[in-house]
């Protein structure tokens, strides 16, 4: 299997893993022209499942390093096999209440305090299970990322009018909500493998390929609950059925498989970095998605468009400070 063999090529893959997790969203933002994100939200998770069966049978079965994925899966352990679903089922519940917030929010919104959140606590989660790094400049990074968070937060609350503050703190809170639940997925998975070792790995644990199709399968899965709760009790709107999904268009559909393909190419990467990087640098860096979905809302969305110099002000200071947390996060895993 492709395995990476140096810090350079992890936090490049890294990187990778940020814009892909920054950009999937921008299909969501399509496809919500005419489509719920409940409906949506099946066809990216699909897209995901779909992503780590492709990669499980080229990249994770040539070569001839580590194991390839079917001799991989069959020598699993039942805890690390049930390790990996649950970091999917629990990465599921965040993602799709991080999807109702950008639906609400916006893009520019719900990822910076969702996404970010996830990022703080993620990275120290992570990093008090493997520790890697110079932990006085990862925190530091961290920190910056807390204060960008706020700031956001702050700009967020000028846009409007008095009468839209209750749909405001519902968007708020669903991010908060997904943010606290997403610093935990990644724990999950990345204790199913043997983040030391992905040449010749652990008896019983699995490589990052595996890990991904088992994680991927988690979240497919758990979608008939989750999700179909969601659409039975949606957070904004009417219920809507599946009958109504079945009636979308292929190229509806499409969109949101897309959006589950761009997902689900950044997790695996950010998994195939962890051995060079350390699961705290590679989720740290890859939930820079925050940086690269305030992109898009800002700039391309325009989802504050209309907000003011003071808003325009903080968002600008958003942006320098999550620059800064990143590149400390950068910097922290060379030492």
């Amino acid at each position: 299997m492709f395995i990476v063999e140096n810090y350079q090529l992890a936090v490049m893959l890294c990187f990778i893993t940020m814009l892909c997790w920054g950009s999937w969203g921008n299909t969501q933002k399509l496809a919500g022209k005419t489509w719920r994100y409940e409906l949506f939200y099946w066809d990216y998770v699909i897209g995901v499942l779909l992503l780590s069966l492709i990669m499980a049978f080229t990249l994770g079965s040539i070569g001839e390093n580590g194991r390839s994925f079917i001799p991989d899966i069959k020598q699993v352990e039942t805890g690390y096999f049930l390790s990996a679903l649950a970091g999917g089922a629990i990465f599921n519940l965040s993602n799709i209440l991080l999807s109702a917030s950008v639906s609400i929010a916006g893009l520019a919104v719900a990822f910076p305090l969702g996404v970010g959140l996830a990022l703080v606590l993620g990275v120290m989660i992570n990093y008090f299970n493997a520790p890697k790094g110079d932990p006085s400049l990862l925190f530091l990074g961290v920190a910056l990322v807390v204060v960008a968070i706020i700031v956001n937060a702050l700009a967020y609350k000028r846009m409007g009018n008095n009468n839209e503050q209750k749909s405001k703190t519902k968007g708020l809170l669903l991010a908060l909500v997904a943010g606290i639940l997403m610093s935990t997925f990644y724990r999950f998975i990345a204790a199913s493998m043997d983040l030391n070792n992905f040449n010749s790995p652990e008896i019983g644990k699995m490589t990052p390929y595996t890990a991904m199709f088992v994680f991927a399968l988690g979240m497919f899965l758990s979608n008939f609950i989750i999700n179909t709760i969601v659409m039975r009790k949606p957070f904004v709107g009417s219920p809507t059925t599946y009958k109504d999904y079945f009636s979308g268009s292929p190229n509806t559909h499409m969109v949101g498989v897309l959006g589950g393909l761009i997902w689900g190419l950044g997790n695996l990467l950010s998994l195939i970095a962890a051995e060079k990087a350390g699961a705290a640098i590679s989720y740290g860096l890859g939930q820079g998605a925050t940086l690269v979905a305030a992109f898009w809302g800002v700039f391309i969305w325009k989802e504050f468009k209309g907000g003011g110099k003071i808003v325009n002000i903080l968002i600008s200071f958003m942006f320098i400070l999550f620059l800064l947390g990143l590149s400390m996060i950068v910097i922290a895993g060379k030492n």
